[in-house]
């Protein structure tokens, strides 16, 4: 037994208009933009803890020096990654500089 398959020689395709608006995005670039805020904010705090412990001596203790002084190298490279995604999230979400 055979069976014999047709095609048809056109394929009419409608006009397909997809829907971007899905209703989470907008709790996720609010969630996004908050964590985004906290980890700058703490990498700032661990930033001027670093700057004053290793700029004035009686200010913290000997322990708190040395971290200091060995991880205030990552905590510049932390920033600058933290900014550089803040910075593109905000421009992909079309966030307003204000320029």
């Amino acid at each position: 037994m055979r069976y014999t398959l047709t095609a048809p020689a056109e394929v009419d395709i409608p006009d397909i208009q997809p829907d971007f608006s899905a209703p989470f995005f907008a709790g996720f670039q609010v969630v996004a933009s908050y964590i985004l805020a906290g980890a700058m904010i703490v990498v700032l705090i661990m930033l001027i803890i670093a700057g004053a412990a290793l700029a004035f001596r009686g200010l913290a203790s000997d322990r708190v020096r040395t971290w200091a002084g060995e991880n205030i190298l990552w905590i510049f490279i932390a920033a600058a990654v933290l900014g550089a995604a803040s910075g593109l999230f905000q421009w992909f979400v079309n966030f307003d500089f204000g320029f």
